[in-house]
């Protein structure tokens, strides 16, 4: 049974409970993906990339932004660091919640959420981002709830703030999708989270969610690894 959840933790487990099972708990391996055609890095090894440069950038670190962001968020990015250098920025949050959401250490948080950037704009205002380097299409629904979990948190850990607006920047060229939020419409996601997060962490029973769309894309199924057998094979 799992101690703890986050964001991506719990969008594996709504994927596929079968999947969130091996991935997180077995701690099974995925078998090496193939390099997609015409792609010379995987999609997670180059977000990866793309947040450790932003991280340095934003903090002075180095001067050399990479050339994905720089392209469409080099503005903002110099932004960023400018309002870092003056002390109002907060890098690479490790944020930890108890179960009663509470602020928690990392090590034995039962939430646990990782956030890029939180500007302090006034003691009353705040502005909260992550960097995304996939595709902005096709997830609007789960990033706009990324964005809810952030706005609930933040109000959470900083009684004092009135505002927040939370924000994903696509640095492939998608834009700046954002919401600003009140204390009050925050708090409304609570519960919402409080009983998705309460389902992964007391489940017991991992079944698979076997289904042509989710089990293409899963490297542990049938014509994978075959970890999971009831996956379902191309037609």
């Amino acid at each position: 049974m799992a101690k703890s959840w986050s964001f991506s933790r719990l969008g594996d487990f709504e994927k596929c409970k079968k999947y969130f099972w091996l991935k997180h708990e077995q701690k099974v391996p995925e078998p090496e993906r193939p390099l997609p055609k015409g792609k010379l890095e995987h999609g997670n090894d180059r977000g990866t990339r793309i947040h450790d440069n932003l991280e340095g950038y934003v903090r002075g670190d180095h001067d050399d932004l990479c050339s994905e962001a720089d392209k469409h968020f080099g503005v903002h990015v110099d932004l960023l660091r400018h309002l870092h250098s003056e002390g109002m920025v907060e890098l690479e949050g490790e944020w930890g919640m108890s179960k009663d959401w509470e602020i928690a250490p990392w090590s034995t948080a039962y939430l646990r959420l990782k956030l890029d950037a939180l500007i302090h704009l006034s003691p009353t205002e705040a502005y909260v981002l992550d960097y995304k380097s996939g595709s902005k299409f096709h997830n609007e629904v789960k990033h706009m709830q990324q964005l809810q979990l952030y706005a609930l948190v933040t109000f959470l850990r900083y009684p004092k703030l009135e505002t927040v607006e939370v924000a994903l920047w696509y640095i492939d060229g998608h834009g700046i999708t954002s919401m600003v939020m009140t204390r009050d419409q925050a708090l409304r996601f609570r519960r919402s989270f409080d009983k998705r997060g309460s389902d992964l962490v007391n489940c017991t029973d991992w079944p698979a969610s076997a289904n042509k769309f989710s089990c293409q894309f899963c490297m542990y199924g049938p014509e994978h690894s075959g970890h999971c057998a009831e996956g379902v094979r191309k037609a």
